[in-house]
């Protein structure tokens, strides 16, 4: 891919008390961000602050409002055996465990839902199948209204299993999903927007994961008109493993951000992310931000992060802007590395060169820049609904 801006900081070290990467300023230290369960405790934004510069605030005050009464999307439920799933209500002591909501919207979500989807896999179970929780949105715009939505995420210690939280249909939803990975358990968690057109939604995704414990948290960004992520993962404790898989593919006028931010606050930990992402079509926008902090007590980090995006014709534009904070020298490694660019026409002319004809050659190219990372999800349906997604939205344009 040719790349039109790019950044690549690799095996990055810790020389003096702080090290920021991609614009963060000691002042603005994502360790200070502000936290509440009071959505009273967050100022109504105007598109300035750091954490909604990039997005269409506008078209978000609906939520900011914090009257989220609508009726939210219906909740279907295909469990794993040995997998408990549950309906319980806002009292429940299982919620609000992973993290206090960071923004707004994320508050509002937190005082909004009435009902919460808590999975719960027990301890040294192993689930042979995924459970699915499938969040089906209003057939049509004029059935949708602000609403809140919450599901809790529970891997007790030593379990594995994978969860799929799939979203379709209508909807203009606050969202929060707590996740809690526990001491040796391993769990994989994917998230599908594949909203209809006119969709909002805005979700906080907090996980904790334990000592020896690994988080798979996948990320597919499709449909709606505006869908804003942010996935955070802290860890509790030691030996703990984050990966963080995101794909995302914005057609005109749709706004696609994704805000992640990996808290490193125990030793001996390691953190992966990679997120790629195409653009198409007059209006499309994607952000992607990525924050990384390793803090003093986080001896032994190792931390990589990796964004690409690929603009597929004028009038689309994505942002990409890793952040990485260090506050300790004593660690294993640390970087990032950011790329935005067209098609790179040394692989269109090799291709052509072989008697492949451009629209045939173009495709290919689009399919090779996601193909790796769809491999790495490791959900077979999962990974065939992208590949045929893809397929439609070349089909789209012709490319």
């Amino acid at each position: 891919m040719a790349q039109a801006m790019t950044t690549d900081h690799s095996r990055a070290q810790a020389d003096a008390a702080h090290t920021h990467g991609g614009g963060t300023h000691p002042e603005s230290s994502r360790a200070d961000r502000a936290s509440s369960f009071a959505l009273a405790d967050f100022p109504l934004p105007n598109g300035r602050e750091e954490e909604w510069r990039f997005s269409p605030v506008q078209r978000l005050q609906r939520l900011f409002a914090g009257e989220l009464t609508g009726t939210g999307p219906r909740v279907e439920v295909s469990a794993a055996p040995g997998v408990g799933v549950e309906i319980v209500d806002h009292h429940d002591s299982r919620l609000g465990v992973a993290g206090a909501p960071g923004d707004r919207i994320a508050a509002a979500a937190w005082e909004g839902f009435r009902e919460a989807t808590v999975v719960t896999v027990p301890a040294n179970h192993v689930a042979e199948t995924e459970t699915t929780i499938a969040l089906r949105g209003a057939s049509s715009r004029e059935d949708v209204s602000p609403s809140a939505a919450h599901v809790t995420v529970i891997a007790e210690t030593f379990s594995e299993a994978v969860v799929v939280l799939d979203h379709t249909g209508g909807a203009e939803l606050a969202q929060t999903v707590e996740i809690v990975v526990h001491d040796g358990a391993k769990l994989t968690l994917v998230s599908v927007q594949d909203w209809d057109a006119g969709a909002v939604h805005v979700a906080s995704h907090r996980a904790s994961v334990g000592r020896d414990a690994s988080l798979k948290h996948i990320v597919v960004t499709l449909g709606g008109d505006v869908v804003r992520l942010t996935p955070d993962a802290a860890f509790t404790g030691t030996g703990g493993n984050v990966e963080m898989l995101g794909l995302y593919y914005a057609d005109a006028g749709q706004h696609q951000e994704h805000r992640l931010f990996v808290d490193h606050a125990q030793p001996h930990c390691t953190s992966r992310v990679t997120y790629k992402g195409a653009l198409q079509g007059d209006g499309a926008r994607s952000v992607w931000v990525g924050d990384v902090l390793i803090r003093k007590e986080a001896e032994g980090t190792d931390t990589y992060e990796l964004n690409r995006n690929l603009v597929l014709t004028d009038g689309a534009r994505a942002d990409s802007v890793p952040n990485l904070e260090i506050e300790t020298g004593e660690i294993e490694g640390a970087g990032h590395a950011s790329a935005t660019g067209r098609f790179d026409d040394e692989q269109l002319f090799y291709l052509k060169s072989r008697g492949i004809p451009e629209a045939t050659a173009r495709r290919l190219v689009v399919r090779g820049f996601f193909a790796e990372l769809i491999q790495q999800i490791g959900v077979p349906s999962i990974e065939e609904r992208l590949i045929a997604a893809i397929e439609v939205e070349l089909s789209h344009t012709g490319e």
